[in-house]
């Protein structure tokens, strides 16, 4: 599984690990729902589970994904500070702004 983290991406989400007490913490990135040939992603702090891969792709993030899930593979995480939010990006299946 591959994900790609950009440098505004990166920023946030190591701004907001650093206020987390807990460091088991990661950033995982989810399919709230797909159809078609698109789907809609969830991002949040969560532990690691037996059905995930850590991709470490991007030094200093290391972003949990449900093992086997297609949606997930090649994601792009990226940070909009204008609208606060994240942008999930997969350029095989879309995209969804959090």
């Amino acid at each position: 599984m591959r994900c790609k983290v950009t440098l505004a991406a990166k920023k946030q989400i190591q701004a907001i690990l650093k206020e987390q007490t807990d460091t088991n913490l990661k950033l995982r990135v989810y399919v709230t729902e797909a159809h078609g040939d698109h789907a809609h992603y969830g991002i949040g702090l969560d532990y690691r589970s037996q059905n995930d891969v850590v991709n470490a792709a991007t030094p200093g993030v290391e972003v949990l994904l449900e093992k086997n899930n297609e949606f997930l593979n090649d994601i792009v995480i990226d940070y909009d500070p204008a609208q606060s939010s994240f942008i999930i990006n997969n350029p095989r299946h879309g995209h969804h702004h959090h």
